[in-house]
């Protein structure tokens, strides 16, 4: 006799993600919302899970069907906070999920902690970067940040990216946490001749995109690609890419939507990241799979790029940075360490068996 299975369902909430399941939609999005939407998407290929999504308002319809996913429409950013958090309940009562779960501190995080409680529903989050298990977003933002690290103690589960964010939520707030990989799909080949350096994201200035542009006058004769999407209230971006029209051996590129940005990967010698601080990055994972050399200008969650092999860390200045460039591209040194970046996410990334390893979460007791 069969037994019969209870259908699970989960739902994401990620305001800026719509453009990743509509291209369509030229909007920026963030490494936050690749991840649930890596997430969302592999779980809904699993008929005992029903997945749906909490969107921002972008015209589309109220509700749609995407990659299995039911796509739910909420906030519209133009209008005021009051208006959006009560678009953001009515979604959530809409999807009527079991666990809900929702990544990057906001106000809408407490918002969806207080919802489950009401509504005896599970909560999870995961953490976006170091400044959310640090103390630091606390720090800078008194009363939301209390609100914040409250949401956090009271939910059913909290994921963080890697081993030093886990200490960091323990020592700082006595929060226990798992350490779940950022998970993508690894293809088996990559194809695509090595010509440039890239760097790819939004142009916020924790991600240091100024930064390239100087790395670029150190190299003249090298080809450099900058993909960069003016982040939300960035008042410097036609500046940034006045400054990038300046350089003759750089092309920049204000937008590639998601599912075409992995041919520019497969074309980098090496990918920069010139971020002050990232939780994991997902281009890190996108360079990696792509084999694709990584050089950090200070990001290097648990020492995995020396740990690995995938790349160099920095000590956080420019003279460190053009140094180990100028030793990833001596002898094509790159290639070895883009070679070793494909063996690592292959065991670490790989998002068809990092999605187990939710299901068993979400699976975990019932409701609240």
């Amino acid at each position: 006799m069969e037994t019969e299975t209870t259908t699970i369902r989960v739902c994401f909430i990620s305001p800026k993600a719509y453009p990743l399941f509509n291209p369509a939609v030229e909007s920026v999005f963030g490494g936050a919302e690749v991840d649930l939407y890596m997430i969302a998407t592999e779980l809904a290929k699993d008929r005992e899970f029903e997945v749906s999504f909490v969107v921002a308002d972008y015209g589309q319809a109220d509700e749609e069907m995407r990659e299995n996913v039911r796509i739910i429409k909420s906030v519209n950013f133009r209008q005021n906070p009051m208006t959006g958090a009560r678009k953001i309940w009515a979604a959530l009562k809409k999807a009527d999920a079991d666990v809900y779960m929702m990544k990057t501190a906001s106000p809408g995080v407490p918002l969806v902690r207080y919802f489950c409680r009401r509504y005896n529903r599970r909560f999870i989050y995961k953490t976006a970067n170091q400044g959310e298990c640090d103390g630091k977003y606390r720090g800078r933002h008194p009363i939301l940040g209390r609100l914040f690290v409250h949401s956090l103690k009271a939910a059913s589960a909290v994921i963080v990216q890697n081993q030093r964010d886990h200490d960091n939520l323990a020592e700082h707030f006595s929060i226990q946490s798992a350490v779940i990989p950022n998970g993508h799909r690894i293809p088996e080949a990559v194809s695509g001749d090595k010509k440039h350096i890239l760097w790819a994201g939004r142009s916020a200035a924790v991600k240091g995109p100024r930064r390239f542009l100087e790395l670029a006058k150190a190299f003249p004769d090298e080809p450099f690609v900058m993909i960069c999407q003016e982040a939300t209230g960035d008042d410097n971006y036609r500046g940034l890419c006045e400054e990038a029209a300046g350089a003759q051996n750089l092309t920049f590129v204000e937008r590639v939507p998601f599912h075409e940005i992995d041919g520019y990967f497969e074309q980098a010698k090496v990918f920069v990241n010139t971020s002050d601080s990232e939780g994991f990055p997902n281009t890190f994972i996108q360079a990696a799979k792509a084999g694709a050399a990584i050089l950090s200008y200070l990001v290097n969650p648990d020492g995995f790029l020396d740990g690995h092999g995938c790349g160099l860390a920095g000590d956080g200045t420019m003279n460190k940075t053009v140094e180990q460039l100028r030793t990833l591209l001596e002898g094509k040194r790159f290639l070895e360490y883009g070679s070793r970046g494909r063996d690592y996410v292959r065991g670490t990334h790989d998002i068809e068996r990092i999605i187990e390893t939710y299901k068993s979460l979400f699976r975990a007791g019932g409701r609240g």
